[in-house]
């Protein structure tokens, strides 16, 4: 027998460390080849790495949160035949990185291994990391035992969101058992704390078991993907002098235009939403007012103007926000804004987004659809140095002369970087965005 140790892999283009996010193994688990063993993030991106060997895992070499270097060692495995690491050398833990936050839990206890390994019958592959979507979660203590009470018929498959399935596949639940008090019988996580007080039995008559109090307490660590959002958003907000400005646009014939266009076209061309129209009339209003498509620099104290428009479009996932980038809005029409923004809206959600696709804007649009409220403040992302948020759509009467009508409207409520764009600029900016949504055949015009 002997010991394979892994090493934190040159993921390339000069990265030094990574945090790690999550372990999909512990001490004692078998591993089979090209098996996943830990999932790494660097940027906004989380990297898998896959075992190269088969065998029984020995010693985990650091916690979810840690900066690990490249090339430190991240796992110990005892394999059949000759490993890579001379017997009793100590194990190398991640020496230059230290603990992200002090709350970070371990992902758990280094029981002693038991020896079960499968004979590898060829030299061993240096990992291949494979990019995939950064995802949270909280290791629990597993559920008291009990004998669980089908919740559905057979077949029925529970409905439940990643991070519910997630957590209930942490906790050993089956969701099958659950029942589940959301809409259409969506299990939420309040379902699965139920599930675990009464142990999988029938709720009382009147549903006594959601009265009872409450004293539990879940600690989150703030590590992978959501650590990246908040130091984006913490550098946003300490360096950016924001300013917001809120205006309100009659987009009734911009929804009567829409409404005609996916009539006509939208089994061929495919169906248009409103954002695409934003997306069209911010390109041509950034023509007028270039100073909004811009990135500052500010430790080199340059603002870059950009010809090209990279409008990066706010998509919420499981995972996180993220911001993938309309690569040369500019060249885009309407239907080609809207096929763009649906790929890369899937590719960030489904975690395919590549890096190049999630960097690189020059201004951006955040939007949160049906939910979009009447005012937001979004912020900047920076180093960008302009935002257009979008709110919701809804009709109100409206006078027009002396007769009151149907009217719909929406507000855009944007952010400006007030260090390089004045209040007059911001203004009409978006006055120019309102005209053009207002009279919608001018987006169709040269």
């Amino acid at each position: 027998m002997g010991i394979y140790a892994i090493k934190m892999p040159d993921i390339g283009e000069g990265i030094a460390e990574v945090e790690l996010v999550e372990w999909r193994i512990q001490p004692g688990d078998a591993v089979q080849e090209d098996q996943i063993v830990a999932d790494v993030m660097t940027d906004k991106a989380t990297v898998e790495i896959p075992s190269p060997v088969s065998g029984t895992v020995l010693e985990l070499g650091g916690k979810p949160g840690e900066l690990m270097a490249v090339g430190a060692e991240l796992v110990r495995i005892e394999v059949a035949g000759e490993g890579n690491v001379k017997a009793g050398a100590p194990a190398a833990r991640a020496a230059a990185a230290a603990p992200v936050r002090e709350t970070a839990t371990d992902a758990g206890a280094h029981a002693a291994p038991t020896v079960a390994a499968s004979k590898v019958d060829q030299p061993p592959r240096s990992p291949v990391p494979n990019v995939r979507p950064a995802v949270e979660g909280t290791i629990q203590p597993s559920p008291p035992k009990a004998t669980p009470v089908p919740q559905r018929a057979p077949g029925d498959k529970p409905i439940a969101s990643p991070a519910v399935r997630r957590r209930a596949w942490e906790l050993g639940i089956e969701l099958q058992f659950v029942h589940g008090s959301g809409p259409a019988g969506r299990i939420e996580h309040a379902d699965l704390d139920v599930y675990l007080a009464s142990r999988g039995q029938p709720l009382p008559v009147g549903g006594g078991a959601r009265l009872r109090e409450k004293h539990g307490e879940q600690q989150v660590p703030v590590i992978g993907l959501r650590r990246k959002i908040a130091q984006k958003m913490q550098e946003a907000k300490r360096r950016i002098p924001h300013f917001s400005y809120v205006e309100e646009i009659d987009v009734t014939e911009l929804e009567a235009l829409r409404a005609k266009l996916n009539a006509r076209h939208g089994t061929t061309r495919g169906k248009l939403t409103v954002l695409p129209f934003i997306a069209r009339a911010v390109v041509l209003a950034v023509a007028e007012f270039p100073q909004m498509n811009a990135r500052f620099d500010d430790d080199a104290g340059v603002v870059t103007r950009h010809e090209a428009v990279h409008l990066g479009v706010a998509a919420q996932t499981d995972a996180g926000l993220l911001v993938p980038v309309l690569r040369h809005a500019e060249a885009m029409d309407v239907w080609a804004c809207a096929k763009e923004i649906a790929r890369l809206a899937e590719a960030a959600r489904s975690g395919k987004a590549g890096r190049d696709e999630l960097a690189g804007s020059t201004i951006t649009i955040s939007s949160l659809g049906p939910l979009g409220g009447i005012v937001t403040t979004p912020v900047i992302n920076h180093p960008e140095v302009a935002i257009i948020g979008v709110n919701r759509i809804v009709e109100r009467p409206v006078f027009q002369g002396d007769a009151v009508v149907r009217r719909s409207l929406m507000n855009l409520s944007s952010s400006f970087d007030h260090r390089v764009v004045d209040g007059m600029d911001a203004a009409q900016f978006v006055q120019a965005i309102r005209a053009l949504l207002e009279s919608p055949a001018l987006l169709f015009v040269e």
